[in-house]
């Protein structure tokens, strides 16, 4: 196992209910910005239940940041902040806005020239506002981390810093009964993909951190269709929500070796052509897994053991069990496994190459080595 240190010190209030606890996290003598997405709040309690706890507080509101959370509508609610006082944030809906508020706060105290440069040239953020979050779309586990991400035209890029970890995250799983099945299975693809990244590496002897990934796996294959078939069952939702919050706290992913090229590779397919982020995931990490199969080999039949009690044939024939059976989970919850299936073709890759080249993704993996040669194949295996 690496060395690592570990620390999270986000708080987290989990239940039904449990947004009453706004209340006593945020100071009363702070002057409270409340962030939100397109209104669903208002349409299912949420919004009635922070406006409760906000009761003795001095508080305002900004709605409109988007699903990747745009840049001019975030600056917008920095010059709101400047201009009004503001010194919290509340961010009140699923991983975008909590993204999207996470930049604002480091934004609003930003001394350089342009905010963006803490983004697109990881500038450093010295200073940040505190903020909290009341999650309703369960995927990113941005309710308690310090990463990001934020975009601008075609360009989706990430930054990270402890300052902008929220100090407390409120988790009910009844605010996510009202979903979608696109947002819920969405949710649940998104958190399988950061497990995976985090998992599908080498093996360095990390037995808790493996163990501990392979249960959250499970649990997202065994109540990823049920949220599907029985959308109301609330500990379902529950057991969701709670997963996808660990997927990425950072203990599964401290002392062992990440591979985020699902993702970088991702979040060009979304900036470039607008897929849902984890639809991006489920498209290109069945090929990541094929194409890198020698690197990833030992934990590729880990994985089919643990996960799919694969453990007949050859170890070729094991691995193409272990990817046969992921792309079929990800079908099971609805969700694309081809670029073809998103009405992309072979013309769509020299555009998904020149942006990785433009955003300095050209060394991706495990052991760094997944150059632009690497990202072809891979692209060209998701056809």
């Amino acid at each position: 196992m690496n060395n690592f240190t570990f620390y999270n010190n986000t708080r987290i209030h989990f239940g039904e209910g449990q947004i009453s606890a706004v209340a006593s996290e945020i100071p009363q003598n702070k002057k409270v910005l409340v962030l939100y997405g397109g209104g669903s709040i208002k349409n299912n309690g949420v919004y009635d239940q922070v406006k409760t706890a906000l009761t003795d507080h001095d508080w305002d509101e900004f709605s409109g940041i988007e699903p990747n959370p745009k840049y001019d509508t975030l600056m917008k609610a920095v010059e709101k902040i400047k201009n009004e006082g503001f010194d919290y944030l509340l961010a009140v809906g699923g991983g975008s806005v909590i993204d999207g508020t996470k930049f604002i706060a480091a934004a609003a105290c930003f001394k350089g020239n342009d905010p963006w440069d803490i983004v697109s040239k990881y500038a450093p953020v010295d200073t940040a506002l505190p903020l909290g979050s009341v999650l309703t779309l369960p995927a990113t586990g941005s309710e308690s981390n310090g990463g990001a991400v934020i975009t601008r035209d075609a360009d989706k890029l990430g930054f990270g810093s402890p300052l902008v970890r929220p100090a407390f995250a409120v988790l009910d799983p009844t605010t996510t009964l009202s979903l979608s099945a696109r947002q819920s299975a969405n949710g649940v693809v998104d958190a399988f993909v950061h497990v995976m990244e985090q998992y599908l590496t080498y093996p360095v002897n990390a037995k808790v951190q493996d163990r501990f990934a392979e249960a959250l796996l499970l649990n997202l294959i065994e109540e990823g269709p049920k949220v599907l078939r029985t959308p109301d069952d609330l500990e379902v939702r529950a057991n969701i929500m709670w997963s996808a919050t660990q997927a990425l706290n950072g203990l599964i992913g401290a002392g062992v070796p990440n591979d985020w090229t699902s993702h970088m590779i991702g979040h060009e397919l979304t900036g470039n052509y607008g897929i849902d982020h984890a639809r991006s995931l489920s498209i290109i990490l069945p090929a990541v897994m094929d194409v890198c199969r020698v690197e990833k080999e030992a934990k590729l039949l880990q994985y089919a053991q643990r996960i799919f009690g694969i453990t007949e044939g050859s170890v070729e024939e094991r691995i193409e069990q272990a990817i046969s059976r992921t792309i079929a989970f990800f079908q099971s919850m609805g969700v694309p496994t081809t670029l073809s299936e998103v009405d992309l073709d072979i013309n769509s890759i020299e555009v998904l190459l020149n942006s990785l080249k433009a955003h300095g993704m050209t060394a991706l993996g495990e052991h760094g080595k997944n150059d632009l040669i690497k990202a072809r194949a891979i692209l060209e295996t998701a056809l």
